[in-house]
């Protein structure tokens, strides 16, 4: 059976994990904002929530014994619902997997472990608002676009960037 052929699993990652993970999302950064992120940041970034499941956890998709995607997810109390939305963060696949179901997968158990958890009353996610592709996987499952912006401010001195690479 070639790899193609072997279907895709899920699972919640672990500690061995971090390095492929930090991988996409210093490849997602440059992809999607064309930012080059410092590997170091977000390698301990990975870690960290490796670490400690009250920041979030990571779910992988696997083909066979490669990882072709993965997810974080965070939480956001709400005061309004009186519940957590899950927070879906970091999205990558690998580009010979995109378009054959492997976001689906993903979502799809992070909704299944979400029935199992009271709290849970939804899920979120930001997307680029150029990223039409990705818009139109989180739409076919059921996700709306809503009337909110994001905004940020960083920290004066706050580096995650690499100047370096312009």
């Amino acid at each position: 059976m070639d790899a193609v052929s072997k279907k895709i699993s899920i699972r919640f990652a672990e500690a061995r994990d971090a390095s492929v993970i930090a991988e996409f999302n210093l490849t997602m950064a440059r992809e999607t904002e064309q930012k080059e992120l410092l590997p170091e940041v977000v390698l301990k970034g990975v870690n960290k929530v490796l670490g400690d499941a009250s920041i979030g956890f990571y779910v992988i998709a696997e083909r066979g014994d490669e990882v072709v995607g993965s997810l974080m997810v965070t939480t956001e109390w709400s005061d309004w619902r009186n519940g957590v939305f899950w927070w879906i963060q970091s999205v990558y696949v690998r580009p010979c997997e995109r378009r054959n179901g492997a976001y689906t997968r993903l979502y799809r158990f992070i909704r299944e472990a979400a029935k199992n958890d009271p709290a849970v009353c939804g899920f979120r996610l930001y997307v680029d608002k150029r990223n039409a592709l990705a818009k139109q996987a989180y739409q076919s499952l059921g996700m709306i676009e809503t009337d909110y912006q994001v905004f940020e401010e960083m920290k004066p001195g706050f580096c995650f960037l690499d100047s370096a690479a312009g």
